[in-house]
């Protein structure tokens, strides 16, 4: 089967697509989209995806956006690959909320959309947008971490799952700015292990071809 992805090396949610892609030994073809370049308006890039945002997956001719539903489409659409979301109905539930509570109730808040939107239209400089990431991750993050359990190797046991995925990204962007890591010791031993694997490693936006350093 033939994968496109569309992505931004620096994207959260592209990366989750990338992880995905790497843990399951899928090949894809990789199209850069520059969101500081706009190119996601492109009118070409818009009739792909209306939303406008990456990451966007073509497979069978179809196309695929939203981080989460792809990586459940490909755990789907590839049963012999290792699975994301794994279990039974109450671990799928906790992965998923885990996974949910980055995607939903912190990502969003430090999208580059809004951070610009900040700028722009709220009148923000650089040291305000600066405090408004730190405050909802440092929010997000003492929630997550202590939903975490004290003796697992990943989020939700002992192997990787859509919460690690999910995760990882939302790591390296706290990094950016200036998050005090070290208060969420179990969130960066997650952290660690999953970048220990190749995959999250080959992911990363430091590896990605369209890195604009």
């Amino acid at each position: 089967m033939s994968i496109e992805l569309y992505t931004y090396f620096r994207s959260s949610a592209a990366f989750r697509v990338r992880i995905a892609l790497e843990y399951k030994g899928i090949a894809a073809t990789h199209h850069a989209v520059s969101l500081l370049a706009d190119e996601q308006r492109a009118p070409a890039y818009a009739a792909l995806n209306p939303q406008q945002l990456v990451p966007a997956l073509v497979a069978e001719g179809r196309v695929l956006t939203q981080s989460l539903a792809i990586i459940e489409y490909l755990d789907e659409a590839f049963p012999d690959t290792p699975p994301l979301i794994w279990g039974d109905a109450r671990q799928r539930a906790r992965i998923r909320s885990l996974a949910l509570a980055v995607a939903c109730d912190v990502h969003p808040l430090n999208n580059l959309r809004v951070l610009k939107f900040l700028q722009s239209d709220c009148g923000q400089d650089d040291a305000g947008i600066k405090r408004w990431c730190q405050h909802w991750m440092q929010l997000g993050f003492e929630a997550i971490e202590s939903m975490l359990h004290e003796d697992t190797a990943f989020c939700a046991g002992d192997a990787v799952s859509l919460a690690d995925v999910t995760l990882v990204p939302q790591v390296f962007n706290a990094r950016r700015f200036g998050v005090e890591l070290a208060a969420y010791p179990k969130i960066m031993q997650r952290f660690e292990s999953a970048m220990a694997l190749a995959a999250f490693s080959r992911a990363q936006p430091e590896s990605q071809a369209d890195c604009v350093r």
